[in-house]
């Protein structure tokens, strides 16, 4: 008698799993006698090595052996399941290959691997890196369908330096790389390592290029080992190479530069008969058609007639050429001069770019308010304005933002306006400033005008103008210092909504209100987040804002209630400070984990009770703390209660503390994703008696927010689209020990993914 077998979903999901999970293992399509590579595994023997050397020279061995097996999770193989599934692909283009090339990969079969030579590859690692004498041998071991490599390694103790030996002679670069050596990267009783040895060519070859000595090269050090000292020790006899060519070990000084500013990179002969030379004090131009001030080349060229050539100098003329802005191309060359011995003759070949050009775009924005919208914008550049490679840029914008998810859904923001602004490439100012930094000071003025209407509720106009610098130190330090910056601002078309919403709450009142904002401001931003080998890279940007302080002091300003006017208008004081500060852990690939801590704080004084609205800080959305709606958090534990209307204010505060990690990794292809934690709060500097639990106190932690979510980037190259959903964990304006809502979450609850699970859709990285 047969017995029924009952499944449960228990059962049922198990069998679904042990399927998935072998179609997924990449060795069901494989072929008669095909098998499936692995991996490769490294065993050390008869090694006298300590555990922490062994552990390092299996993860370098590891990493050189090739090919790379297929990527597996828990024995599953999602690259070779998308490549069989797409199946017979005819084209090169369209979804299946896309699936098959892109997002799959073919299975990596044992009968690719040579062992022999990857046994080689381990061996020389070996030895350049001072295990001299060392064995590699391999083998392979078979399970099933697939195989993996194992390689046996018997490495000899490391060899370390004795002493550095170098044979010199009487000549002026032996005696240069002589007074380079004590700072020597190869170093007594360090290990022996090849790839030092070149390095430490590189660092005596960049030394000499410093003292002149222009046709130098690395490749004319010679780096001998003897092995032979004993007790695991080698000597390195360093010696320049007897074939080094005599006009190597020759200083070299500039003689004279000429300058090629009409230069067309299509032709490459310079005419015999030149219609325009200026020679204005180093520099020979050659300029026939007067494009170009000669004055431009004093500052960015650091080369003078009689200067010792050296590489600093070099790049540092070049890289200025280059962020000038106005040359498309730039080419430089150097050649000995006949007339004179130990000479140099300089060249600057510049192709400048068109110097007039208008450029239309259309843009897609989201902002901190959690708005997403799209904008044209039309811009006409002058690159040349008064032949001193000044950049006037004129543009005219209009756009429209919506809340896609959002308390102000509906509630749309309407903007257009223009802007001009004057870029010159130096400091302009009462008194001579020089930077000696490869990146081009620049003074610029700029004036703008907004026309904001947000629907249902009022106009806003802006004018702004500014006068300042920009200054880069190098590539990692940046300041920018706005000595004039002022900001006016008028409301018109206020509606009764808006109205009865300030009764309600008088801050309201104050986004309305005209604004008259001047004063300097200041900031310095560093980041090495370019370096894409580093593991730890780091971003800080910190600002001070300041407004109203020197006319505060001359018109005695000291009753805000009764302020003092300039032009009829009111006119704000206030000192304002932020930093933010993001540290980013490289992990390998394209995983990160990325963090970032904003902190900040804005008091008025004088003519001002509080800090203008627009200067005020808020958080949530979908860059700041993204399991809250923009701009609803806060300030400290206070809620808004019980507001008839669709539209709900923003909230904002005098102090901000933001905290977020975020883990990225790459899903396949252009498509990434992220785990996420956000946290912080604003606060108000005064008690405020419409807003309770609203002031900074000793217990501002008791009123963070705390969210989590995770979320997709679509890297498209051109922009990146992101979306995101997040929760709350903790919900600052609920009472006592309520705060934490971790026991109440609930996916399949209706109601509390209606009021807890927030979606975010936003072009770029929040950080």
């Amino acid at each position: 008698m047969l017995k029924r077998i009952k499944f449960n979903h228990f059962t049922v999901l198990f069998i679904v799993l042990s399927i998935f999970i072998v179609s997924c293992s990449g060795t069901k399509n494989l072929g008669e006698g095909e098998l499936l590579y692995t991996g490769a595994t490294i065993k050390i023997e008869d090694s006298l090595l300590s555990k922490k050397d062994k552990k390092q020279i299996k993860e370098t061995v590891e990493d050189l052996t090739r090919p790379k097996p297929n990527k597996s999770f828990f024995g599953i193989r999602p690259e070779i399941f998308f490549y069989n599934l797409a199946g017979e692909v005819k084209k090169e283009k369209g979804f299946r290959y896309w699936l098959k090339y892109k997002v799959g990969k073919a299975p990596v079969l044992f009968s690719e691997v040579d062992l022999d030579f990857n046994s080689k590859v381990i061996q020389n690692n070996l030895e350049n890196n001072g295990y001299f004498k060392s064995r590699t041998s391999y083998d392979s071991v078979r399970k099933g369908k697939t195989a993996k490599a194992e390689y046996i390694l018997k490495p000899n103790k490391q060899f370390k330096i004795n002493k550095v030996i170098f044979e010199s002679d009487s000549s002026l670069v032996a005696n240069e790389i002589r007074v380079n050596l004590p700072k020597s990267i190869l170093q007594p009783e360090k290990p022996y390592s090849l790839e030092n040895i070149k390095l430490e060519r590189a660092r005596l070859d960049a030394k000499l290029k410093e003292k002149g000595f222009y046709y130098f090269n690395e490749d004319y050090l010679l780096v001998q080992v003897d092995s032979t000292v004993g007790n695991y020790k080698t000597d390195l006899i360093l010696k320049i190479k007897d074939e080094t060519p005599e006009r190597a070990k020759i200083q070299y000084s500039i003689n004279k530069v000429f300058v090629y500013p009409n230069y067309q990179i299509n032709n490459d002969t310079i005419p015999n008969s030149q219609k325009e030379i200026i020679q204005y004090k180093d520099f020979t131009i050659i300029d026939n058609n007067k494009l170009f001030k000669p004055q431009i080349f004093d500052r960015t060229l650091y080369f003078k007639k009689g200067d010792l050539y050296n590489r600093t100098n070099h790049n540092l003329s070049l890289n200025r050429l280059i962020t000038l802005g106005t040359f498309k191309f730039v080419k430089n060359k150097f050649e000995v001069n006949d007339s004179l011995k130990n000479s140099l003759d300089a060249y600057y070949y510049l192709t400048p770019l068109p110097k007039k050009s208008i450029r239309v775009e259309v843009l897609g924005k989201t902002n901190s308010a959690n708005y997403t919208g799209t904008e044209l914008n039309i811009n006409w550049s002058n690159r040349n304005t008064f032949k001193g490679a000044e950049l006037l840029s004129i543009s005219a914008f209009g756009g429209v933002e919506v809340q896609v998810s959002g308390q102000n859904n509906g509630f749309n923001v309407y903007r257009f306006g223009g802007e001009a602004s004057l870029v010159w490439p130096r400091f302009i100012t009462p008194f001579k400033l020089k930077s000696s930094s490869g990146f081009v000071p620049k003074t610029k003025a700029l004036v703008n005008y907004e026309y904001q209407l947000r629907s249902q509720l009022y106009t806003l106009q802006t004018l702004n103008g500014t006068f300042g610098y920009i200054w880069k130190e190098n590539v990692r330090k940046e300041h920018e210092l706005k000595v004039v910056n002022v900001t006016y601002a008028d409301s018109q078309n206020v509606s009764d909504l808006y109205l009865s919403q300030i009764a309600e709450n008088s801050a309201l009142g104050k986004v309305i209100e005209k604004q008259l904002i001047f004063g300097p401001s200041y900031s310095y931003t560093y980041t090495n987040t370019m370096l894409k080998n580093k593991k730890n890279t780091i971003y800080y940007k910190g600002s001070l804002d300041t407004s109203g302080n020197v006319a505060g002091l001359l018109l005695g300003a000291n009753d805000p209630n009764n302020p003092k006017k300039i032009l009829e208008v009111p006119f704000s004081q206030f000192v304002k400070l932020e930093s933010d500060f993001r540290h980013y852990l490289n992990l390998g690939g394209e995983t990160q984990l990325a963090s970032r801590i904003i902190v900040g704080t804005g008091f008025a004084y004088g003519n001002s009770i509080e800090l203008p609205y627009i200067k005020q800080f808020f958080i949530g959305g979908t860059n700041s703390i993204r399991a809250f709606r923009a701009r609803s958090i806060g300030p400290g534990s206070f809620i808004e209660k019980d507001n008839p209307t669709k539209f709900l204010p923003d909230q904002s505060g005098d102090v901000k503390l933001e905290l977020n990690t975020e883990f990225r990794g790459k899903i396949y292809s252009f498509v990434k994703g992220a785990l996420f934690v956000d946290a912080g709060n604003i606060w108000l500097l005064k008690e405020d008696s419409a807003k309770p639990g609203a002031a900074f106190s000793g217990n501002f932690l008791d009123d963070l927010a705390v969210g989590v979510g995770a979320g997709l980037r679509f890297d498209f190259s051109f922009l990146v689209l992101r979306t995101d959903f997040a929760f709350p964990l903790r919900k600052p304006y609920l009472e006592g020990n309520n705060k934490w809502v971790i026991n109440q979450i609930n996916f399949g609850s209706g109601p509390w993914r209606s009021e807890n699970l927030i979606f975010n859709l936003a072009i770029g990285y929040p950080f």
